[in-house]
């Protein structure tokens, strides 16, 4: 049975959506069966793997609001052993329609029709805190987090654990954190360092010891809807998530 692991941090350009794409794109490289769903409806998942946000196919909202099956929704060979449950701005019309609705299990039952099938499941949770990001924690086994190697990270990181604690005291006490990813690492300047150290004094062994550095043909690859893999694999930023996977899975 896969594991379902929510990527989540509800401050923005942190680097979320590419350690969802290419983590599970390293993964699926590996021989590991990987899926990610878009939780969050700007959809950048969805398009930073070259599928058509525009097009009319289902998309994760057509199935939490049961207009279509789960298994009918799934764009299948993205990459290597990778598929996507795509998004679009519609999904941000969920939190209004079901806000007096019973909505907090809708995602975690969607997703255990299919949760044998894959080795890893990937939630891209939006970068906000809403209902979209607590259904995303509460049908998750793990919370990986991306931190950017800036000192504004540092002052949400607390208000970003106490989501976590929230979420495991009321829906789903066995949810577990399975790391923090440093991002947008830069060794030349002092604040990454100090980011860093700052981070790893207090979090410990819950912080990877890989990093993603920043990368130009990192921030390249969604443009071409492909993952750092497909779209330059000699690149520092290929090297980062494939040295990152090695290391999930070893945590894991």
């Amino acid at each position: 049975m896969g594991k379902i692991i929510s990527v989540f941090n509800q401050k923005g350009g942190v680097g979320k959506t590419t350690t969802s794409i290419n983590l599970a794109a390293a993964l699926g490289d590996m021989g590991k069966k990987t899926l990610i769903v878009d939780m969050d409806p700007q959809g950048n998942c969805t398009s930073g793997l070259g599928v058509d946000k525009r097009s009319e196919i289902n998309i994760i909202y057509d199935v939490l609001v049961g207009n279509t099956e789960i298994r009918d929704s799934i764009q299948t060979n993205i990459a290597k052993n990778l598929d996507i449950i795509p998004s679009n701005n519609n999904l941000a019309g969920f939190e209004i329609e079901y806000a007096n609705k019973e909505w907090q299990n809708v995602l975690k039952h969607k997703i255990a029709e299919i949760k044998e099938d894959y080795d890893f499941i990937f939630i891209d949770s939006p970068p906000s805190l809403g209902i979209l990001s607590i259904m995303s924690l509460n049908a998750s086994d793990e919370v990986l987090v991306p931190m950017q190697c800036e000192y504004y990270s540092l002052e949400g990181i607390s208000q970003l654990f106490e989501t976590i604690d929230l979420v495991k005291e009321n829906y789903n006490p066995n949810l577990k954190i399975s790391g923090i990813v440093m991002c947008m690492y830069d060794g030349r300047t002092n604040l990454s360092l100090q980011v860093v150290e700052e981070v790893k004094a207090y979090f410990k062994d819950k912080v990877f010891s890989t990093m993603i550095s920043r990368n130009v043909r990192l921030a390249e690859a969604p443009s071409h809807g492909l993952s750092i893999l497909d779209y330059d694999r000699s690149s520092k930023g290929a090297k980062n998530y494939l040295d990152l996977a090695k290391e999930f899975l070893k945590r894991i």
